[in-house]
């Protein structure tokens, strides 16, 4: 499937707990090329959570929410789904670069992930953001594996997906500088 405007891609209001996510300021997400056009669409939203396995229930009750204010429910199940695979892969990536940073002090504000909806009514691009370097990686898990199926689920219920490093010093630098990563998927009529 081909999204106007995207040719190439190789196949991307708290409702919870204070405790658990809050609410920040959108910084400056400096698009991958191949979302460019996604830059221009009218509906956004932004969440920072912290890297906990609490916050995936926040992530997808936010997204829920959002979907429901933008009047695009009928993307609600798959885009919850997604929100919720894509958390939790950042959620155990930041959980493997705070262990290190704890010794420095740093891994508090290290454990943070960061999601974005973006729509233009026609289609919901999903990204999220983790400290982490490593690339996601589809496995082939065994009939009898617990884990393992979440990026087969991503690429089976999105029109396409990927993963690029935010660029540049006013996008996500993400924090103590670590760069990290955008996982993201495209949802599509």
């Amino acid at each position: 499937m081909t999204v106007p405007g995207i040719d190439t891609l190789s196949g991307p209001p708290a409702a919870s707990s204070r405790r658990v996510a809050r609410r920040s300021a959108e910084p400056a997400l400096q698009p991958h090329p191949e979302l460019a056009c996604t830059h221009e669409w009218p509906l956004r939203s932004y969440r920072e959570l912290r890297a906990l396995p609490a916050s995936v229930r926040s992530a997808r009750l936010q997204a829920r929410k959002v979907l429901r204010e933008w009047r695009l429910e009928a993307f609600a199940d798959t885009v919850e789904l997604l929100v919720s695979e894509l958390t939790t892969n950042a959620v155990r990536a930041s959980a493997m670069i705070a262990g290190p940073l704890r010794q420095t002090g740093q891994a508090r504000r290290a454990a943070r992930v960061r999601f974005w909806l973006t729509s233009d009514r026609h289609s919901v691009l999903i990204q999220v953001w983790d400290g982490g370097h490593h690339q996601p990686c589809r496995q082939d898990p065994g009939l009898d594996a617990e884990a393992g199926r979440g990026l087969l689920l991503v690429e089976t219920l999105s029109a396409q997906w990927g993963c690029y490093a935010p660029a540049g010093p006013a996008g996500l630098d993400g924090p103590a500088g670590l760069g990290g990563k955008i996982v993201w998927a495209l949802c599509a009529c």
